[in-house]
């Protein structure tokens, strides 16, 4: 698919009911799944229940919604996590900060630095490096830090190598210039950083990315018959609607 028919196909989604969010395509032969949010939508980060119990999964997302009469259009693992689910940075919901922002360099990907901070403000979304956002937080409902950043101001993270044979399934957001649409995306077939941060920025057309996990990313999207298994996740990341 061609970067203008792509980027057609998502503007028609970002302008869709949100009961149509999902699309798969494929960037350099390698299938993608891409979910598109407006801002004013009902987009949350997911942790815990009522009772404080780390929610793990989508099923048990969805069953907790359900009680409120509400439903998830789409879901995906939204951040990195401890062994005890708990975030890894800072994680803040409904305005209240539950982990605070890391900003030293550090092991693994997610002290790659820049990392970055999503957020999800009232009317618009936002991704921006770590340090940046230690500088002048912004006002945020709900925000998770992550790392790598993918995409900064339209470059490529330094550290990303084009011929890298550092293959994973990956998953990643990205946000338009103006701040309305937030692109979520997961790799089907294993992809470097490099081609996935393309893959936002020469696709998508975003010039801020973050790069959310890799081998244990997994989407929910049930208009594509899609819910996938695996290991107890820490924060995600949920479109909600009223059911039907």
């Amino acid at each position: 698919m061609t970067r203008s028919a792509l980027a057609a196909l998502l503007l028609g989604l970002a302008a869709a009911p949100a009961q149509a969010t999902c699309r798969d395509v494929s960037f350099e032969t390698i299938p993608i799944t891409t979910c598109t949010v407006t801002a004013g939508q009902d987009l949350r980060l997911f942790l815990t229940d009522e009772e404080g119990q780390i929610y793990g999964s989508f099923g048990r997302i969805e069953a907790a919604l359900q009680a409120e009469g509400k439903a998830l259009v789409f879901a995906m693992n939204a951040g990195m996590f401890h062994a005890d689910r708990a975030p890894v940075g800072l994680y803040v919901e409904d305005h209240q900060q539950q982990a605070r922002i890391v900003t030293r360099e550090g092991p693994g990907n997610f002290g790659m630095l820049p990392n970055g901070v999503f957020c999800i403000g009232e009317d618009r979304f936002s991704v921006l490096e770590s340090r940046a956002y230690a500088d002048a937080p912004p006002d945020c409902r709900f925000a998770t830090q992550s790392g790598p950043m993918m995409v900064i101001d339209g470059d490529l993270h330094p550290r990303f190598l084009p011929d890298s044979d550092s293959l994973h399934l990956r998953n990643g957001v990205g946000v338009s210039d103006d701040g309305r649409t937030a692109f979520f995306a997961i790799s089907d077939q294993p992809i470097s950083f490099h081609q996935f941060a393309r893959f936002f920025r020469d696709a998508l057309g975003v010039n801020w990315a973050l790069y959310l996990d890799g081998s244990v990313s997994r989407l929910y999207a049930p208009e594509l018959g899609r819910s996938d298994w695996g290991m107890s996740m820490g924060p995600v990341v949920g479109l909600v609607a009223p059911m039907d």
